[in-house]
C-alpha cells in the first residue's frame, strides 16, 4: 500500500521547462526504483495522481501511458496499472541511455572549456567514484 506523506504538488516543476506528464512518469520511475512500488504491485491511478499533484487526470494518464508504452507498467483490465517484472532494469537502461549520457556530455564540454585533458577527467571521475565507495545515495 502506498501512503501520501508529503506535499506532493511542490515536487512538480511548473516553470514550463519540462512537461508535467513527463515529470509524472519520472516520479513513478523513481518510486519504482526505490522499491516503493514493487513488481506486480498496483501503482496509483490517474485520479489518485491527479489529486495528489493537483493536476488534470488526463495529464496524469499521459504520464502513466508513457510507462505502459515502455513496458514498465502493464494493465490489468478493470483493475489498473501494475509494475512489470522487468521495470527496474528497463528504467536503469533508459536512464543510462538518456540521463547519464547527457550528463557526461555536459562534463566533457565543460572540461574542454577548462582545458582539462581526457586523462585528467578520467582520473577525477575514478577518484570521485572511489571516494564515494562506488555507492550513490
Amino acid at each position: 500500500m502506498y501512503y501520501v506523506t508529503e506535499e506532493w504538488s511542490s515536487i512538480l516543476n511548473t516553470d514550463g521547462t519540462k512537461p508535467i506528464y513527463i515529470q509524472i512518469a519520472e516520479w513513478l520511475e523513481a518510486e519504482i526504483l526505490s522499491g516503493k512500488f514493487g513488481t506486480d504491485e498496483k501503482v496509483l491511478s490517474q485520479y489518485q495522481l491527479a489529486e495528489m499533484f493537483n493536476i488534470n487526470p488526463a495529464t496524469a494518464a499521459k504520464g502513466i501511458n508513457i510507462l505502459a508504452d515502455e513496458n514498465i507498467l502493464y494493465k490489468k483490465r478493470g483493475l489498473g496499472m501494475f509494475v512489470a517484472s522487468t521495470a527496474k532494469e528497463a528504467i536503469r537502461i533508459k536512464r543510462k541511455n538518456e540521463t547519464l549520457k547527457r550528463l557526461v556530455m555536459e562534463i566533457v564540454v565543460e572540461s574542454t572549456r577548462l582545458q582539462i585533458s581526457e586523462e585528467e577527467l578520467l582520473e577525477l571521475i575514478q577518484q570521485t567514484y572511489r571516494d564515494m565507495g562506488g555507492i550513490v545515495e
